[in-house]
């Protein structure tokens, strides 16, 4: 990453990052505005993250549809359901995620080894904490090389101190690197791509972007597709000035379309449809 003092708002300096940043701003500031968010705004937030999470999980391969969500119960995959395991994990993190908005500016580290321990749901020493030398990473998604547990720490380290600093850049290209440095590092062994994800949430709701949490970025991200998911993070991992617009873009939108899906729950709830 820069070496300037504040190397988050540079990006935010990169051909075309400021016009996703307005474009978002408008989009989410029009959702906010509608006149079901006066009175039912809880509703639009659960509704948010039951399809937040639904995103999620299908990105991390298993695309379950909205309503098979909704009427499971048992997604602990104990007859060797993987893809239940997996929506379950992102449930969890979807309700954990708002329960860590205060302690991530003081500790991000701490919030990600807890989004780690509640996405494995398990009694095991690799959860919880970052991948030692040698330990193997399930991530169904990111075939890029995996960074080497050095290289893990320090970056995690040096992430965790530009959280702590603050920046001036915004919410939108903070959410984006936090996101995609996480996906790029897979720092543990397992739910990467649902830990990332979670993270980014959790940012564009403390940034104050989002903060009743009802433009579900997992929805568009999805919606987008695993190809396109997958072909901008390489554009992150690259470094390059146009790879970097890029994924910031690609989340842009994502945010964008997770707008769209809010705007129809608020127009279904109006009309009484649900």
């Amino acid at each position: 990453m820069s070496t300037t003092a504040d190397p988050l708002a540079t990006l935010g300096t990169l051909p075309g990052v400021a016009d996703s940043v307005d474009s978002v701003r408008k989009a989410v500031d029009r959702v906010y505005g509608h006149r079901v968010m006066r009175r039912r705004s809880t509703e639009v937030t659960s509704e948010a993250a039951l399809r937040g999470a639904r995103g999620s999980a299908a990105l991390s391969g298993a695309d379950w549809a909205l309503e098979e969500v909704r009427r499971r119960s048992d997604f602990s995959g104990g007859d060797g359901d993987a893809e239940a395991r997996t929506v379950g994990a992102a449930l969890r993190l979807t309700a954990e995620a708002g329960q860590l908005l205060s302690i991530w500016r003081q500790s991000p580290l701490r919030v990600l080894a807890r989004l780690h321990l509640v996405a494995a749901a398990a009694q095991d020493d690799t959860v919880g904490r970052p991948r030692k030398a040698g330990e193997p990473v399930d991530e169904p998604l990111v075939e890029l090389p995996v960074p080497d547990a050095d290289e893990v720490a320090g970056r995690l380290d040096g992430l965790a101190q530009l959280i702590i600093a603050g920046s001036k850049a915004p919410a939108l290209v903070s959410a984006a690197v936090v996101h995609g440095e996480l996906l790029a590092l897979r720092p543990f062994g397992s739910h990467n791509g649902l830990v990332a994800r979670a993270a980014e949430r959790i940012v564009l709701v403390g940034s104050g972007l989002d903060p009743k949490s009802i433009c579900p970025a997992e929805v568009g991200h999805a919606e987008q597709g695993r190809a396109a998911y997958a072909a901008a993070l390489e554009g992150y991992v690259s470094g390059t000035p146009e790879g970097m617009a890029a994924w910031i873009a690609h989340c842009g939108k994502a945010v964008e379309l997770g707008v769209r899906e809010s705007t129809a729950v608020c127009e279904a709830l109006q009309r009484g449809a649900a």
